[in-house]
């Protein structure tokens, strides 16, 4: 049986307010609240703030992570959302992106990782210890 132990999410979203991208501070409470609404488990985030504008984040999670990278002179956001999880809850919180976002075009490619697994793969309730 073949069987795939991730599922992840690939997306260029275009013509993006650059407004809201240009600034960190405007674009990660929208991250943020993406990991709850897809009901992932946050272990940690960061965001950086490029000069004069453009941001980069990623949120650590327990099911694997969400990132992103902000050309705001393009109105380009990419984003990579990645779950070893049910992929309802990628697909959850790459649908609360782009509504918040309000691309006016977006290329999306979904894969299935690990599919040469050929035994069956349990997925856990994740427990994780940061280490410092």
């Amino acid at each position: 049986m073949v069987v795939a132990v991730g599922f992840q999410i690939l997306a260029d979203l275009y013509g993006v307010d650059s407004d809201i991208i240009a600034k960190a501070d405007s674009i990660y409470p929208i991250i943020e609240e993406a990991v709850r609404v897809g009901n992932l488990t946050k272990i940690s985030s960061d965001y950086y703030q490029f000069q004069p504008k453009g941001a980069s984040g990623v949120v650590l999670l327990a099911e694997s992570h969400l990132s992103f990278h902000t050309w705001p002179e393009h109105g380009l956001v990419t984003l990579d959302v990645y779950t070893c999880g049910d992929p309802k809850g990628a697909e959850m919180a790459l649908d609360y992106i782009v509504d918040q976002l309000r691309p006016d075009t977006m290329d999306c490619k979904r894969l299935r990782r690990g599919v040469s697994i050929t035994e069956e793969v349990k997925v856990e309730s994740p427990e994780h210890v940061i280490i410092p």
